[in-house]
């Protein structure tokens, strides 16, 4: 869960950059921004508008993607995932890492002092020039490998494969 402070911070954060954008700061944009800022979650835009419409009936699916591209370009938000797939949206802007579920999408934020030290090779500048660097690992969350063996039947010792063979 994230700290009460800290949405209050990213949300006096998304104020002052709207202001010194001259970016208009509509309810629908600030309903959209803290529930970025509130999520743990990194969720994509469908996500955010599925929770966002609960409170605010008249947004648009439009209206959240156009809002969550500006937090983005206004430096409010970072993105995970590739631009052309579902996207999903950050508020945290600290030095981070991220630890993604292969099946079912769980997205968790999380610091490493020796990966922050890691250095870049020298081959990538040649790609072009670097902005940002994060690492992402993927696994397969708790949840995810206990439901995967709850459903697998338990493993028969060899003496029973055996018998069931010779039946």
């Amino acid at each position: 869960m994230i700290d009460h402070s800290e949405i209050q911070g990213r949300l006096e954060k998304f104020q002052a950059a709207a202001k010194a954008a001259g970016v208009k700061l509509t309810h629908q944009r600030l309903e959209i921004f803290r529930e970025v800022a509130a999520s743990q979650e990194h969720p994509d835009a469908e996500a955010v508008f599925r929770t966002v419409k609960t409170r605010l009936p008249t947004v648009s699916l439009d209206t959240v993607y156009r809002t969550l591209w500006l937090l983005h370009d206004l430096g409010l938000v970072a993105t995970l995932g590739p631009r052309r797939g579902s996207v999903r949206f950050d508020a945290n802007l600290d030095p981070h890492h991220h630890y993604v579920c292969v099946r079912c999408g769980l997205a968790r934020d999380f610091t490493s002092a020796e990966l922050d030290a890691l250095d870049i090779p020298a081959a990538v500048n040649s790609f072009g020039s670097i902005v940002a660097a994060h690492v992402e690992v993927r696994g397969v969350c708790r949840d995810c490998a206990a439901r995967s063996a709850a459903a697998e039947p338990a493993a028969a010792s060899p003496p029973e494969q055996e018998a069931r063979r010779e039946t």
